[in-house]
């Protein structure tokens, strides 16, 4: 079987958020194809535990689906920073959680998880903060807090319309006890 080939890129456009490419491939069957595809900084989304409850920033308004959303605290990895320094510098910008607080991170995946692989190479590393239970969290700074019950977990999984966020939280729930998903 014949791999595919780049013939040409068609068209490059680079910004700090992204490089996007158009490109003409050739597959095993010899036909030319376009595609389209970004190059971008793989990201972290962390589920923040606090006080046996899943805290969540305000929502933010999300131009790709012109609407505010309600997401775990995440963002892109800086090239200079280490996953785990993200993790506590993001939910300090998010949340106003001192890392001090912090008592546990816990990484849900070694190999990033691919976003969307026909049309990215940004991969996604999910982690699991747990913020002691006398850290203070500014209230402004807090959209919605779900106990971590069966039901606060299903009314959360019924308000979260991310799928990388509910990849974290489902992740994070094959591993905790069964009575939760029930």
């Amino acid at each position: 079987m014949k791999n595919w080939h780049k013939l040409k890129t068609i068209v490059k456009i680079h910004s700090k958020w992204l490089t996007l490419f158009g490109e003409s491939w050739t597959d095993e069957h010899d036909n030319e194809l376009e595609y389209w595809r970004i190059e971008k900084a793989d990201s972290v989304i962390i589920l923040p535990i606090w006080n046996h409850s899943i805290i969540l920033p305000p929502k933010n308004f999300r131009v790709g689906v012109n609407t505010c959303t309600l997401d775990f605290p995440g963002g892109r990895i800086e090239e200079s920073k280490k996953h785990q320094e993200m993790v506590t510098k993001i939910l300090e910008r998010e949340l106003g959680v001192n890392s001090e607080t912090i008592y546990t991170i816990k990484p849900q995946n070694q190999e990033g998880w691919l976003i969307n692989s026909s049309f990215s190479n940004q991969k996604l590393y999910g982690f699991v903060a747990e913020i002691a239970d006398d850290s203070s969290i500014p209230k402004e700074r807090i959209g919605s807090i779900f106990p971590n019950t069966r039901d606060g977990i299903q009314t959360l999984l019924g308000k979260l319309n991310c799928l990388q966020c509910r990849a974290v939280l489902l992740e994070w729930l094959r591993f905790q006890d069964t009575n939760l998903l029930k």
